[in-house]
């Protein structure tokens, strides 16, 4: 897509969540849709049609990666949640498209064919799936950034050998959503945070966030690139601001930051050919007490007005996906509402 898309929809005033699986969940038989390419496809399109939303945004299931490669692995159905490698695997093996990623091209093959929609598809970032593979991701990635290598450390190894198998994985799957007709790719990199990576390391050097992060984004980079999609990159973990910097020189149409980040100070971290998406506290919108609708209208008003002085493109949106939570839909909901009527 021409970058003058989304900047456009920024002028616009457009206000979105990320909401399929709130959508979803309106339906009885939500656990099966996923599977099944064209009614999921229809789901998305519906959430885009109630959202007004001119992207047709799939859920963000970041299972899916770990699951196809693990399955491949000869992994049990039932052990792949709890499973983490303890030693580092040896050899090659194919990774197979599971059912449900292959529901999920078939859902963006009927957004691209059937609709009028943007077809959007989602991912994983490397980093962030090779954490889900391990029990303890911390302490190998602080020993790198102290220096020790693969050959010295066994931890290390480890990372670096499910690091490159993450990133072949993911890469494999992002293209078939291309194939599939995925104009744009959400890209999930939410373990990029300080949680795993040392602030006092990242202060006398990024390299070790560089090395297991950026240049595996930059390679997914690209790969879209060369295909004409756009990224949308996705990071709502606690950032630091060199993090956020380095995430601006993978040039995406969008970036998404969780509401940790002040999103009006973030902007000159960003060039204006970025628009900035969020970051509405929405894991929260469950509780009246932690957000009443009252303070849904309170933050949306400040960042609208926030970000219209420092004149960044802007979109404001949820801080990562609205998940549908029992019990509390119609709350949830209610307030995702409110957001969008802000002016």
């Amino acid at each position: 897509m021409d970058r003058q898309y989304y900047l456009d929809l920024a002028a616009s005033g457009l206000k979105m969540p990320i909401g399929t699986h709130l959508v979803l969940h309106e339906h009885a038989d939500h656990d099966a849709i996923p599977n099944d390419g064209r009614r999921l496809g229809g789901v998305i399109e519906e959430a885009a049609r109630r959202f007004g939303c001119p992207m047709a945004l799939p859920l963000m299931d970041l299972k899916l990666e770990k699951e196809a490669l693990l399955l491949a692995r000869g992994v049990a159905p039932a052990e792949i949640d709890t499973f983490h490698f303890t030693e580092t695997p040896g050899g090659d093996w194919e990774v197979p498209l599971t059912r449900k990623m292959g529901a999920v091209c078939e859902a963006i093959q009927y957004i691209a064919g059937q609709t009028d929609l943007l077809p959007v598809g989602m991912g994983i970032g490397p980093f962030s799936l090779m954490t889900k593979l391990i029990t303890d991701p911390i302490t190998p990635v602080f020993l790198a950034g102290g220096g020790a290598t693969a050959d010295e450390e066994e931890e290390v190894e480890l990372v670096e050998r499910l690091l490159q198998l993450a990133s072949k994985t993911i890469r494999l799957y992002l293209n078939a959503q291309i194939q599939a007709g995925a104009k744009a790719i959400i890209l999930c990199e939410p373990a990029a945070n300080k949680v795993y990576f040392s602030p006092i390391q990242l202060e006398e050097s990024h390299d070790i966030f560089d090395r297991y992060v950026m240049d595996l984004n930059r390679e997914i980079r690209e790969q879209l690139r060369a295909a004409d999609v756009d990224l949308i990159f996705h990071d709502c973990g606690e950032l630091t601001d060199g993090m956020v910097s380095r995430f601006a020189t993978l040039d995406p149409a969008m970036i998404s930051l969780g509401c940790s980040r002040v999103l009006w100070e973030d902007a000159r971290l960003l060039p204006k050919t970025t628009v900035l998406y969020g970051n509405l506290p929405t894991k929260q919108f469950y509780s009246d007490e932690l957000v009443s609708i009252a303070r849904v209208r309170e933050l949306s008003d400040e960042l609208l007005r926030r970000m219209r002085e420092v004149g960044h493109p802007f979109i404001l949106g949820s801080e990562c996906d609205v998940l549908s939570v029992p019990g509390y839909e119609q709350t949830i909901m209610a307030k995702v509402d409110e957001f969008l009527k802000s002016e």
